[in-house]
């Protein structure tokens, strides 16, 4: 009995380098807002829930928190 090993659906998770190509903003900037609103948990929970210190700034596609961060670089 050959049992395939299971395929997880691969989520499209969209990339600080992306939205800041489509922006037409300073990566650099752009983590800087990221870092201020990630603070502040009542304007952005989604986005203080996803994130976690230390790892890389992505989103899955059409979530919560990635409009949230839309947002805060466009603000």
């Amino acid at each position: 009995m050959t049992d395939k090993p299971a395929i997880k659906p691969t989520i499209e998770k969209i990339t600080l380098k992306q939205l800041c190509t489509e922006l037409k903003t300073n990566p650099r900037e752009a983590r800087e807002k990221l870092r201020l609103a990630v603070r502040d948990t009542k304007k952005n929970p989604e986005l203080a829930k996803s994130h976690k210190p230390g790892n890389a700034w992505e989103w899955p596609k059409n979530s919560p928190a990635l409009k949230e961060v839309r947002a805060a670089l466009t603000a």
